[in-house]
């Protein structure tokens, strides 16, 4: 069924959406009537079918222009899935081995306590270097050999492997480091020809000389009276030596706007995309590890890396209970928290949200690949309720009742 709806203030919605799906359209719809998006995609694969590819409102909050069909942005730590694939795909072939210490493939990060860090704990937020201590200069964070060397000088913030902390924007450059040395090829080239170029993917990992999709702005989330404050945020406010204020704020004053982070191979937090990639991407994982005639990854390798790796109770960054496979979030359901600090998906899913809100995620269970961009942040380093939202319609869709539960 196509979809065209205009709504108040003259935003549109466009798109297609299957018979039995419409709650999905009627919860995007909702987000612009009384939710505040102002630009945002979604888009789900059940099986080998897209039900739902909707896109609408606008680019920025001018209102200039609007959202359109090809209308990408800066999706955060999604990227953190699509960083992780690049090292299963190698470890699938068996050129990285996850039990292997990081000496083997990096051999200066052996320094400052982390000789025995492995692989698997780069992949699991274990390994203990969720952010750098001394301050990161202006625009550090756009240079791939500036933050791997400060990464190899840094001493760990705990014994590696001993407890789990949200490794934020390090995860990029500690696991995308693995995949330039193992493969020979930068993450970002490594992404478009080995996984974003077969599937057909409007995603980048840095964009390319000449590339110019058009990327709608980040719009930064505003506290509005109300809003209760979190662990993480008393942290950000009270103590700058804390490893959520250093993970979080020590970035060279990062701005995900510039042309220059566009161009960064920034694996942990920069990636560009819609809800068609970020779904596009899931479906081989949700349909056994191919699709159209094409392996991705085994089918044994995607049950291995959607197991639960780590855990915690109050993750060493967050502040919350987390939970980890192998380089992607399982289900956190901390609805006793505050908004921002949960994202529940079924029981056997796996993905990545992005700060503010953003998710894309596979359920091979339900045949589900789903994925959810905009451009107005949420509150908090998870989902909210637009996003929670369309997740629990689409599994209401499917027969499966809230967010996978029975």
């Amino acid at each position: 069924m196509n979809v065209s709806r205009t709504l108040a203030g003259s935003a549109v919605i466009e798109g297609t959406c299957e018979p039995g799906f419409e709650p999905v359209l009627e919860v995007f719809t909702e987000n612009f009537e009384r939710r505040r998006e102002v630009g945002a995609s979604v888009c789900i694969h059940a099986g080998d079918r897209v039900v739902v590819d909707l896109w609408g409102g606008f680019r920025e909050p001018d209102q200039a222009q609007r959202w359109n069909r090809d209308t990408v942005s800066v999706v955060y730590s999604c990227t953190k899935a699509a960083t992780a694939l690049c090292a299963q795909i190698l470890i699938d072939r068996g050129q990285l081995d996850p039990d292997a210490k990081v000496a083997r493939y990096w051999p200066q990060y052996a320094a400052a306590g982390k000789e025995d860090t492995t692989v698997l704990m780069m992949l699991n937020h274990t390994a203990g270097v969720p952010a750098l201590r001394a301050p990161v200069p202006r625009g550090g964070f756009n240079d791939w050999d500036y933050v791997t060397g400060r990464l190899e000088a840094e001493a760990p913030f705990w014994q590696p492997g001993t407890k789990t902390g949200y490794h934020m924007f390090s995860f990029g450059w500690t696991v995308g480091e693995l995949v330039r040395r193992v493969s020979g090829q930068s993450l970002g080239a490594f992404f478009q020809e080995e996984i974003a170029g077969p599937l057909g993917l409007d995603f980048w990992i840095g964009l390319p000389p000449g590339k110019n999709p058009p990327i709608a702005p980040v719009i930064p989330y505003k506290p509005e009276p109300g809003d209760e404050m979190t662990d993480f945020v008393r942290a950000l406010i009270s103590d700058r030596e804390s490893t959520p204020y250093l993970a979080y704020l020590n970035n060279g004053r990062h701005d995900a706007n510039s042309p220059e982070a566009h161009a960064a191979e920034i694996g942990g937090a920069g990636g560009i995309a819609n809800a068609r990639s970020l779904a596009a991407m899931y479906r081989p994982l949700a349909n056994g590890g191919g699709v159209d005639g094409r392996t991705l990854l085994s089918r044994e390798r995607i049950d291995d890396m959607a197991r639960l790796s780590s855990e915690a109770e109050r993750d060493e960054t967050l502040l919350i209970p987390t939970r980890f496979g192998q380089g992607f979030m399982l289900s956190m359901d901390n609805r006793g928290l505050p908004t921002g600090n949960s994202v529940v998906i079924g029981s056997g899913a796996f993905g990545h949200v992005g700060m503010g809100g953003s998710i894309g995620f596979a359920d091979p269970d339900a045949g589900l690949a789903f994925g959810y961009t905009m451009n107005r942040l949420g509150g908090g380093i998870l989902l909210n309720e637009r996003g929670q939202g369309l997740i629990d319609a689409a599994y209401r869709c499917l027969g499966q009742g809230v967010a996978g539960s029975t």
